[in-house]
């Protein structure tokens, strides 16, 4: 005699408006400036060596990364300029907030993003950085500097767009 199966049907979830949400990574902050400076041509995922009052700091969400690029010194990938404020309950044991952070990154990645960087107008830039499973990590985008008219034309393209939607709103 064969038993059927009960079968238990679940309301669908919503699905969340940010990718990061899903898959468990929470962003602390973002370079927003980065997509509109440069033009973006790979991107890379480096863990952070962080001191624990740089992790505290960074949990409560704090974080500036506008002006912060990496560079590659000895062999190793350095992230400079960002900025993680220091941690008010940590007393005389706080970090230096701007101090240089180390990047952790394979042997071979940094020997790909190194040859890379000798083209002629290639940097480094941090895109955001964010907590995955736990640890700091940084992602890294591998981009070249921008001109001040292909900007301007995006600007006029993305206006040009958004004009079209009102217009579209409006008929409706």
């Amino acid at each position: 005699m064969v038993i059927p199966r009960c079968r238990t049907v679940m309301a669908k979830q919503k699905p969340s408006k940010d990718k990061a949400q899903q898959s468990g990574i929470q962003v602390v902050c973002r370079n927003r400036k980065a997509k509109h400076e440069y033009q973006i041509l790979e991107t890379i995922e480096a863990g952070m060596a962080l001191r624990g009052t740089e992790v505290k700091s960074l949990r409560s969400g704090k974080a500036s990364i506008d002006d912060a690029f990496a560079r590659i010194k000895n062999g190793e990938v350095w992230l400079v300029n960002a900025d993680i404020p220091i941690y008010p309950q940590a007393g005389m044991m706080n970090h230096p907030p701007k101090r240089p952070r180390k990047l952790l990154l394979h042997r071979r990645e940094i020997v790909k993003l190194a040859s890379r960087l000798h083209e002629r107008g290639l940097t480094l830039v941090p895109l955001r950085i964010y907590f995955k499973r736990g640890y700091a990590k940084v992602e890294l985008a591998l981009a070249r500097g921008k001109r001040q008219y292909d900007k301007r034309e995006i600007l006029r393209k993305k206006e040009a767009e958004r004009e079209i939607r009102r217009a579209e709103g409006r008929r409706r």
